[in-house]
């Protein structure tokens, strides 16, 4: 039998080429000329597209890796372990995402090192600051795993075995502490922040809602590298996947519903305003895994479990958008707009993450052999 050989040039390769190499251009240009050439930011919105996606919603995108091994390692669900190392993996990878958004939205990026020596205990930032660099060096240890297993160290492997729960736990208390504490951020602003999303509860509806996602994300990744690593979808554990989804996002709501009520603000989410559409959006988008997966039988059908994991992500990214953007445009009076040169840097981020995932996949143990066949 004759075996094709595989064509260098296909034109999924070209389009991941020219993504790549004009982000690196735009790259060269932003550092070069400033936060000015390459974005419309101003001094009246100074945080735009690079802070509300890159950074905040991506430090929640990647919170699958605490919430797969609290699941499966510390809550005894072991039917879930052949999903914790991708999800590990997308977070290791989502929060070198997150620092690399930093980086490009810092006016002064090169003061970073500052936060090993000049210590502000006050603030929430510090806190969160420290607890990315601890969590991303916990996934890096979560990590090492699979390259110890693919170059058969053995002594790494014993060692880290001995330790993994202890780094497991670690990481949970980490994730806890900076997920809230992005949301401990914007109690700084109550005379800014909209009414629907300003509440003395940030920090518990940020961690919550991080909890939702991350378990919406472990599913999206399990749909996409299905799709483009050929693999086997594992169903039984995203049916499973799809409850604890179900419970993650009715939890969240009904903090959130509780919290509005109290406060007295429904009336604003009519009003036709903005800030009130954007608040249904988010809304509808969180409902919809609940109302998509709350049957066993529609969790048994790929199509309503991705579907479910998409609007679950979405849902978030809405909700952090909505909170570090479209909920302060009003007080700032500032009129923000990302520029398509921040739109192309952040896609360029995402494929090489993407990219860094499908390498890894390849060439590493990341996928345990308890798949389903295709």
């Amino acid at each position: 039998m004759r075996i094709e050989p595989r064509k260098l040039i296909t034109p999924g390769r070209v389009i991941i080429a020219i993504i790549l190499g004009v982000g690196f251009f735009l790259t060269v240009r932003r550092f070069a000329l400033g936060l000015g050439a390459a974005t419309n930011l101003s001094d009246q919105a100074p945080w735009g597209l690079w802070i509300g996606f890159d950074v905040v919603s991506g430090v929640a995108l990647a919170a699958g890796g605490f919430t797969m091994a609290f699941l499966a390692h510390i809550a005894g669900d072991r039917t879930l372990h052949p999903l914790v190392r991708p999800a590990i993996l997308t977070a290791f990878l989502g929060y070198l995402l997150v620092i690399f958004g930093l980086i490009y939205d810092l006016g002064k990026p090169w003061n970073m090192p500052h936060i090993f020596y000049s210590w502000n205990h006050h603030s929430a930032m510090f806190e969160v600051a420290w607890c990315v660099i601890l969590y991303t060096t916990v996934l890096f240890l979560e990590f090492l795993p699979m390259v110890f297993e693919r170059f058969r160290v053995e002594k790494a492997m014993r060692i880290i075995r001995i330790v993994q729960i202890p780094i497991f736990i670690a990481g949970i208390v980490l994730s806890t502490l900076h997920q809230s504490s992005l949301g401990s951020l914007f109690l700084l602003v109550p005379g800014k922040l909209h009414p629907l999303w300003w509440t003395r509860y940030l920090p518990i509806l940020f961690f919550f809602s991080a909890i939702a996602v991350g378990i919406s994300m472990v599913m999206f990744e399990s749909f996409v590298s299905s799709h483009f690593l050929k693999r086997g979808l594992e169903l039984r554990l995203l049916s499973r996947m799809g409850q604890y989804l179900v419970a993650a996002d009715l939890l969240y709501l009904i903090l959130r519903v509780q919290d509005l009520t109290a406060r007295g603000v429904w009336d604003l989410a009519f009003t036709g305003s903005t800030e009130s559409i954007a608040f249904l959006i988010e809304m509808g988008l969180y409902l919809t895994p609940i109302v998509l997966l709350a049957s066993a039988r529609r969790r048994r059908q790929p199509g309503f479990l991705f579907a479910g994991a998409l609007a679950g992500v979405l849902a978030l990214v809405a909700n952090r958008i909505n909170v570090s953007l479209v909920g302060m445009m009003g007080a700032s009076g500032a009129s923000y707009f990302p520029s398509w040169q921040e739109f192309w840097i952040s896609a360029t981020l995402v494929l090489a993450a993407a990219l860094a995932f499908g390498l890894a996949a390849r060439y590493l143990p990341v996928f345990t052999a308890h798949e389903e066949p295709a």
